[in-house]
C-alpha cells in the first residue's frame, strides 16, 4: 500500500472512487465481524461457561480499543500517509481471527479463563483494527468529497449495515446446531468457521489499497499546524457534539451486540431474532443513501433530533413486545419496534462525523478521530458491558422473587462488577443453555470426549451439576429462569432509551443555539488557514 500523496490540492485524484470503495469494503468486514461475534455470544457462554456480564465485558473490549487507536493514529495520519494506517489495519483484522481462534484450544488447556483470554484479546485486536482504519477512512472521505461530506460518510458507513447483514446470514447458515447448514447439510459447524469468514472483505479491501496513491487532507494542504488542530477542543460546542456522540456509541454499538439475543429470547426462538436483525440493518443500509436529500430538506441537526426520536421510542417498544404492545402478535410488535428503533439509529454515526467535519475542518483527521474514540470508548466501558450488567441485574432479581431455590441452581459462581460499585451474581448461562434443551448437547459433548478418550474438566463438572443436582428440577426450573431472562432483556433496553431521548434534547439545543447564529452553515478553511463558513 502506498504511502505517496497526491499533490496538494488535488483532493479528487482519479482513482478517488476506488479509495472510496475500499473504505466501504473496511467497513463491511468491520460489521461482519461484528455481527458475527455478536451471534456466537450464546455459544460462547454456553461452551466456557461465561455470563452475560462476562460476555459484554468481552465485547466491549473491542470498542473501547477502538478508542485508543483511532485517537491515536488520527495524530498519525496526515505524518505516516492514510496508505501506511490502511496497511496497519489489515494486519490487525488478520491477527484478530488468529488469536481468537485460540480460544477453544486455550480451554482444553486452562479452562475457562484460558478461553477467556483468547477472545479477549481477540476482540481488543478487532477493535484496534477498526479504530485504526475510521482514522483513516472517515477524514479521507471528507477530503475526496469535500462539498458532499455528509452524504458520502453516510454512503460511506451504509457498508456497516451492509456487513451486519452479511455477517447475521452467515450466522443463519453456519452457526449451531440449528444452523441451516446443520439442519440441511448435516453437522455442525464450529463457530470458528463462521468468525473467519470476515477475512475475504480484509483480503478485498487490502488488494484494493495495494499499490495506490492517497490525498493529503485538507487541513495539510493548507498547512494546518497540529497546535491550530488542538484548539479546535477549546469549542464549548465540540465538546458538547463529543458528549452527544458518547451517547451514540452507548445506544447504537451497545445496544447492536445484544439486541439479537434480546428479540430472540422474546420470540422464543434466536433465528427470528437473528431475522430481525437482518432486516433493521438492511433497512439502515437502504436509508443511508438518502442522508444527503434529507440533510438539503432538514440540516443535518434537525435529522439528528428526528433519529434520537426514533431511537428513543424503538427502545421502549421493544421493551414492550409481545406483553403489554402485541400481545397476540409478538412477531408484528417486535419488527414494528425493531423498525423503529433502525430508522432512529440509522443516520447516528456518520450524520454526527459529517457535523463536525463541516463546523470544524480545521481539526481534520483528529476531531473526526476524537468523535469516533469517544463514541467508541463509551460503547465499550458503558454500552456493551452496562447493557449486559442490566440484564445479569434483572433477571437475577426476577429469578430470586420467582423461585430463589431456582436461583441458587443457577447463579454464577461469582458476582460480576459494573463501574467498580454495582455488584451482581448473574446467572450461567453455559447452566441456562443445558436447561434450555435438557441436557441434550451436554451429554452428546460427554459422549464425544468418551469415545475419543478425552477428558474435559468443565463438562464433568457441567455434567455432574446436571445430572446431580439440577435436572431432577428441569420441569420445575425452566419456567421462571426464562420468564427471568425475557424480564431482564426487555429491562435493559427501557433503561436504555433513557439515552436516545438525553440526546434528542442535546440536538434541540443545538438547532436553537444555531438558529441563534444565522442558521447552520458550512464552514471551509479559508487560503490563510482561518475558518469561514460558506
Amino acid at each position: 500500500m502506498s504511502t505517496a500523496p497526491a499533490a496538494p490540492g488535488n483532493n479528487h485524484p482519479a482513482n478517488a472512487m476506488r479509495l472510496f470503495l475500499a473504505g466501504v469494503m473496511v467497513l463491511i468486514a468491520a460489521g461482519i465481524g461484528f455481527s458475527i461475534r455478536a451471534g456466537i455470544l450464546k455459544e460462547w457462554g454456553a461452551q466456557y461457561g461465561f455470563t452475560q456480564t462476562d460476555l459484554g465485558v468481552i465485547t466491549g473490549s473491542g470498542m473501547w480499543t477502538f478508542c485508543v487507536s483511532i485517537i491515536l493514529f488520527s495524530f498519525l495520519a496526515d505524518r505516516w500517509g492514510y496508505g501506511a494506517l490502511m496497511g496497519v489495519t489489515f494486519t490487525l483484522h488478520v491477527s484478530s481471527v488468529i488469536v481468537t481462534l485460540l480460544a477453544t484450544p486455550a480451554f482444553k488447556a486452562f479452562g475457562r479463563d484460558g478461553a477467556y483470554w483468547c477472545l479477549y484479546f481477540g476482540s481488543m485486536l478487532f477493535g484496534l483494527a477498526n479504530g485504526t482504519s475510521e482514522s483513516v477512512i472517515n477524514p479521507l472521505t471528507a477530503t475526496l468529497y469535500p462539498s458532499q461530506r455528509t452524504h458520502y460518510l453516510n454512503i460511506l458507513h451504509a457498508g456497516w449495515p451492509a456487513g451486519l447483514v452479511l455477517g447475521a446470514m452467515l450466522g443463519v447458515f453456519l452457526i449451531g446446531d440449528k444452523g441451516l447448514f446443520a439442519t440441511y447439510i448435516g453437522g455442525k459447524l464450529p463457530w470458528e468457521v463462521a468468525l473467519a469468514t470476515y477475512l475475504i472483505p480484509t483480503v478485498i479491501y487490502g488488494g484494493m489499497c495495494f499499490g495506490q496513491k492517497f490525498p493529503i487532507s485538507e487541513a495539510r494542504a493548507h498547512g494546518v499546524s497540529v497546535g491550530t488542530m488542538l484548539k479546535e477542543f477549546t469549542s464549548p460546542i465540540l465538546l458538547f457534539l463529543l458528549l452527544l456522540h458518547a451517547c451514540v456509541g452507548y445506544v447504537e454499538l451497545g445496544t447492536d451486540s445484544w439486541i439479537a439475543n434480546i428479540t430472540g429470547s422474546i420470540l422464543s426462538d434466536p433465528k427470528k431474532g437473528l431475522y430481525l436483525f437482518i432486516w433493521t440493518s438492511s433497512l439502515m443500509f437502504a436509508l443511508r443513501f438518502f442522508a444527503g436529500p434529507i440533510v438539503h430538506k432538514i440540516s443535518p441537526l434537525g435529522l439528528l433530533l428526528g433519529s434520537a426520536i426514533f431511537g428513543a421510542s424503538g427502545l421502549v417498544l421493544l421493551s414492550m413486545a409481545g406483553e403489554s404492545f402485541g400481545m397476540e402478535y409478538p412477531i408484528l410488535a417486535c419488527a414494528i419496534a425493531a423498525t423503529v428503533y433502525a430508522i432512529g439509529k440509522t443516520f447516528y454515526w456518520p450524520t454526527m462525523l459529517g457535523v463536525v467535519s463541516e463546523q470544524f475542518p480545521r481539526g481534520g483527521a483528529l476531531t473526526l478521530g476524537a468523535m469516533g474514540g469517544m463514541g467508541m470508548l463509551s460503547a465499550g466501558l458503558l454500552g456493551g458491558p452496562a447493557i449486559g450488567f442490566k440484564q445479569d441485574y434483572f433477571a437475577s432479581q426476577k429469578l430470586v422473587e420467582k423461585s430463589p431455590e431456582a436461583y441458587q441452581r443457577y447463579k454464577a459462581e461469582r458476582e460480576n462488577t459494573f463501574l467498580v460499585v454495582f455488584e451482581v451474581a448473574g446467572l450461567d448461562q453455559s447452566k441456562v443453555a443445558v436447561l434450555d434443551d435438557g441436557g441434550k448437547q451436554l451429554n452428546t459433548d460427554a459422549d464425544l470426549l468418551a469415545k475419543a478418550k478425552q477428558t474435559d474438566e468443565n463438562n464433568a463438572k457441567l455434567l455432574a451439576w446436571w445430572n446431580d443436582t439440577a435436572k431432577r428440577y428441569e420441569e420445575a426450573d425452566k419456567p421462571p429462569v426464562k420468564t427471568a431472562t425475557l424480564y431482564g432483556g426487555r429491562q435493559a433496553m427501557l433503561f436504555t432509551a433513557v439515552v436516545p431521548a438525553f440526546m434528542a434534547l442535546g440536538y434541540l439545543l443545538l438547532i436553537l443555539y444555531f438558529r441563534s447564529q444565522g442558521g447552520y452553515r458550512h464552514v471551509h478553511i479559508t487560503e490563510g488557514g482561518d475558518a469561514a463558513p460558506s
